[in-house]
């Protein structure tokens, strides 16, 4: 009985994670849409429900009832299966995310190290759905994705190894707690900026959209498909959008700490401030997509090889000297 017990308090946790994160990617992409508008001096959703919000609704609705057409040429089960990997990894990568200082599914003491293995796993997906639908534009497409999402993890590991240098810890709620004092934004700015536009080619967002180029992928790695399961795709997408988000807001936005501790700012939940601290970087995301043209794809290699890459390096071995030199090398 007991076991029983244990089991139902762990599926109520997911639940409890799962359904406002599932909840709040129906609502960012209404966000996004309005932050689109309001740069074009347009309305945006504004017919469906009060100010709109009702429209992603509608649009999952109409996803639920479209039929799902599956090419005959294709591998059928690897071609079910992809769309699943791809929201499934975008949503456990959430069990680690600290919404306060005791309000995590899974407090491990490797939470950076399962983020970034988890996100980086998010490629096969990807890979999987353009390699089944025995297409040569899904195909395409899916190469494109899996070598500009390579491409700038291994910038995004770096820019992370400055703030691991500052911390000497791998716990996500470790980090936030060391920057009660001053948060990494400041001393690490560059790295801030270069994480944020590395996130951006991460996720496949705009200037850095090439997999989904329409004028010349048509829809890129999910050319084939529809209905739910083109849904699930792009439920993975925006549940990573969310995600590095909160990375950004954990790693040098001090997560759920105020940034004001007097009365009353100090009397706001943690949990108040990292969604706000989320939906700031969110909106950032949604005027990049607004007001920046596409890349060319050998600008997006040139900036993530030739750029990014040298320049994390180069700040990583100034970040170490400078602890070094003025012994502020954490103890582990």
């Amino acid at each position: 009985m007991d076991y029983i017990n244990l089991v139902f308090g762990e599926v109520y946790k997911i639940l409890f994670l799962l359904i406002p994160v599932l909840v709040s990617v129906a609502m960012i992409v209404w966000l996004d849409r309005r932050v689109w508008a309001f740069v074009q001096k347009r309305q945006g959703p504004n017919v469906v429900g009060p100010f709109g919000l009702l429209q992603s609704v509608a649009d999952a609705l109409k996803y639920i009832f479209k039929e799902i057409i599956i090419p005959a040429s294709s591998n059928k089960i690897i071609f079910i299966l992809a769309p699943i990997i791809t929201m499934t990894l975008a949503l456990i990568a959430w069990s680690v995310i600290p919404f306060g200082k005791d309000q995590v599914l899974a407090n491990i003491n490797v939470g950076i190290l399962y983020i970034f293995a988890v996100s980086s796993l998010g490629v096969y997906g990807i890979i999987m759905g353009g390699w089944a639908s025995n297409s040569k534009y899904p195909f395409l497409g899916s190469i494109r994705s899996a070598a500009q999402m390579v491409s700038y993890e291994v910038s995004i590991g770096i820019i992370i190894i400055n703030v691991l240098l500052c911390v000497g810890s791998l716990n996500l709620s470790d980090i936030v707690l060391a920057q009660e004092n001053m948060w990494f934004i400041i001393p690490l700015f560059p790295m801030f900026v270069i994480f944020f536009i590395s996130s951006l080619a991460e996720t496949n967002r705009p200037p850095f959209d090439l997999p989904e180029a329409e004028a010349e992928l048509v829809a890129g790695y999910q050319t084939e498909y529809s209905g739910m399961m083109y849904a699930m795709f792009w439920l993975g997408e925006y549940a990573n959008i969310l995600l590095m988000c909160a990375l950004g807001s954990i790693l040098f936005l001090g997560g759920w700490l105020s940034p004001i501790d007097i009365y009353p700012f100090n009397l706001i939940p943690g949990a108040i401030w990292l969604i706000f601290k989320i939906l700031l970087l969110f909106i950032l995301f949604a005027l990049v997509k607004a007001v920046v043209p596409r890349y060319r794809y050998d600008q997006l290699m040139r900036l993530g090889w030739k750029i990014f890459l040298p320049l994390s390096l180069i700040y990583v071995v100034l970040t170490a000297s400078y602890l070094f030199y003025f012994n502020l090398l954490p103890t582990i």
